[in-house]
């Protein structure tokens, strides 16, 4: 997997079969994209990213996740260059001057497929760019192929200091 570099505006990338993506920010406009995301997801998947049951995203949670402070958020999403298939995406939002959490959301008849992970590094890339040495995220303890994912690109799981249903994925971006 490729990707052509990690800046503000769309880059191409690559998954190891031959799919060739899109990355590129996501913009207030793109409330129906994430949408579409969402209901690919099943319902399991979909309570693993949100820590709760969710059946329907909210127009709110969907402003939320598309209208960003660009000063302190980011997110990228993952689209087929073949016909802007909406297929998964990430986001950051800076915790302080240093860090930054992020969350992820791929659908789910495309885990596995390398996505999660080129989004995570894109993301970790702008914002290593922006400043930030460390990046975070929090996941539910039974969710076990986020914490593979994040074990294979090198984040060190702890348990979290306040929830023991979760695990804090860390890692150093400097």
């Amino acid at each position: 997997m490729s990707v052509s570099s990690a800046t503000e505006s769309a880059t191409e990338a690559t998954l190891a079969d031959g799919t060739a993506l899109v990355l590129r920010p996501i913009r207030p406009a793109d409330e129906d994209l994430i949408l579409d995301i969402a209901h690919h997801i099943n319902p399991n998947d979909l309570r693993l990213r949100f820590f709760t049951p969710v059946h329907e995203l909210s127009h709110e949670l969907l402003t939320r996740l598309t209208h960003l402070d660009r000063a302190h958020e980011y997110a990228l999403i993952a689209l087929l260059a073949s016909d802007e298939t909406p297929l998964g995406a990430a986001r950051f939002a800076e915790a302080d001057r240093t860090s930054a959490e992020f969350a992820l959301g791929v659908r789910s008849d495309w885990h596995r497929r390398g996505i999660g992970k080129l989004l995570l590094n894109g993301l970790a890339d702008i914002a290593r760019e922006r400043g930030i040495t460390e990046f975070y995220g929090d996941v539910l303890r039974e969710n076990e192929p986020m914490l593979a994912l994040a074990r294979n690109l090198g984040f060190h799981l702890e348990r979290h200091p306040d929830d023991a249903a979760l695990i804090r994925a860390r890692k150093r971006l400097d």
